[in-house]
């Protein structure tokens, strides 16, 4: 979901003249940070203060802070970063431009936080790093109460679009060139509640099938407390989406769960996973998991690890858990030490990845279907190898050819499973070119950064650095 909104604050950027730059000096600097966990905070006012002399060198560059971690912190940012020159929330992203400008004809920072939604970020100007894949958001906000996640108090309840919207902007992407889609919601089974309708996920999915050229449909994340029947036989009866299921678990732990405030039991988690094999017995199923939650005894610890063993994921994100101020948990009793925390994620890091591995044996003499992605780039140049995802989310490199280019369609056959990823490194069975590889060929032949920003060729320009500073 950031990913998606530093696009939308590139190409609102591009729109306003701004460029990338071509050098380590640029003239705006924009963070989209996030706010989930405590790492979060440290990275951001670390960077802060290694751009403070490059600022002071430069008076005419700007910095700009926005997401989660400005909604939740405000004032905060300029009380400790002084320099810093615009603070926007996660509910008005379209109003930078102004702000910057702003910022510069008073000459003091520009703070701006909303509480509700001012645009919806989807009906922004983009400049996509992709030629073959983009996101789409069907909508925003959280309308759950998870004891650990600050994420409603940040984002607000959820709002959602209108299908017609959703399929517009899918339809719009594929006519560019895309090839793969991904539905973004922080909640995407409740997608519907605004307008009524709780079957209305799985009708967007059906729906998805029917644009034609639109090859990959994910979604992320879901919620196992809304996850229906519907979801499972659109998923499986819609040629075009991913047999892959990204599904947050948080802990194997009934009671912890329960502490968590997150309205289901591991019961009903592996029912969910086993109606999904059911129905598509070679579907990637990947979760979240939290270590650590306030009061975890070993015993629960254990039942998460048990879950995971039943549940045989294809790839797990692990986390420590954060405390973070303003959220239930981190006013709990039996808060755990560290050393504790560190131990029992080692432990889950080492199953979680054992299983991994298990399962990607499973694909070797397999041929796979890989989207060829530029992300990824090239592995390793004495091999030769590319990188892409396979239709179930699965990283894969394989050996490619002159031709072959990102955003092509490729078909290799896995010769080994890594824990993280496949490898093909025999010659491949089939290559489709695509009107994404030519898109990529005609003008994306790097990945440019988005957060580096030119001079504006519109409106009043910064004060010149001082004559003879680089940027330090």
């Amino acid at each position: 979901m950031n990913v998606h909104d530093s696009e939308r604050i590139a190409g609102l950027l591009e729109q306003a003249g701004y460029a990338p730059a071509a050098d380590d000096c640029p003239d705006l600097v924009v963070f989209n940070t996030c706010a989930v966990r405590e790492n979060a905070d440290n990275r951001l006012y670390g960077n802060l203060g290694h751009l403070a002399p490059v600022k002071a060198k430069r008076p005419g560059m700007q910095i700009a802070v926005g997401g989660c971690l400005a909604q939740k912190d405000r004032g905060e940012i300029t009380r400790r970063a002084p320099w810093v020159d615009v603070v926007f929330g996660t509910h008005n992203i379209g109003s930078l431009p102004t702000l910057l400008e702003r910022a510069r004809h008073n000459a003091e920072a520009e703070v701006e936080i909303l509480e509700t939604l001012e645009v919806f970020p989807s009906t922004l100007p983009t400049r996509r790093e992709s030629t073959y894949s983009g996101w789409v958001s069907i909508s925003v906000g959280c309308n759950n109460t998870c004891t650990f996640c600050i994420v409603p108090s940040l984002r607000g309840k959820e709002k959602d679009r209108r299908p017609g919207e959703i399929l517009a902007e899918a339809q719009a992407l594929v006519d560019e060139g895309v090839l793969e889609v991904t539905l973004l919601g922080q909640n995407v089974n409740s997608y519907g509640v605004e307008f009524g309708d709780r079957l209305a996920f799985g009708k967007l999915l059906r729906a998805c099938g029917d644009i034609d050229g639109l090859e990959r449909v994910r979604f992320t994340s879901p919620h196992p407390k809304d996850f229906t029947g519907d979801v499972i036989a659109a998923m499986a009866e819609t040629t075009n989406v991913c047999h892959q299921l990204h599904m947050p678990l948080q802990s194997g732990s009934d009671r912890v769960l329960k502490a968590m405030r997150r309205s289901y039991r591991s019961g009903k988690y592996l029912d969910i996973l086993r109606k999904v094999r059911e129905a598509m017995p070679e579907a990637a199923i990947t979760t979240d998991i939290i270590v650590g939650f306030p009061g975890e005894t070993e015993e629960d610890f254990e039942a998460t690890l048990d879950v995971a063993r039943q549940a045989r994921f294809a790839g797990a994100f692990t986390f420590q858990y954060s405390k973070r101020p303003g959220t239930p948990a981190a006013e709990l009793p039996g808060q755990l030490p560290k050393q504790v925390v560190q131990q029992r994620y080692e432990r889950l890091v080492e199953l979680v990845n054992q299983i991994s591995w298990e399962e990607n044996k499973t694909r070797v003499g397999r041929t796979v279907e890989v989207l060829v992605a530029v992300g990824e780039g090239r592995k390793d140049s004495a091999t030769g190898r590319m990188s892409g995802r396979a239709r179930d989310g699965r990283l894969v490199h394989f050996v490619g050819t002159p031709e072959v280019r990102p955003g092509d369609v490729v078909e290799p056959v896995v010769t080994y499973g890594a824990p993280h990823h496949l490898v093909a490194d025999g010659p491949l069975v089939s290559h489709r070119r695509t009107g994404a590889g030519d898109a990529w060929e005609a003008g994306h032949t790097s990945k440019t950064p988005g957060v580096m920003l030119g001079l504006p060729t519109v409106g009043p320009p910064p004060t010149p650095a001082a004559s003879g500073h680089g940027c330090g």
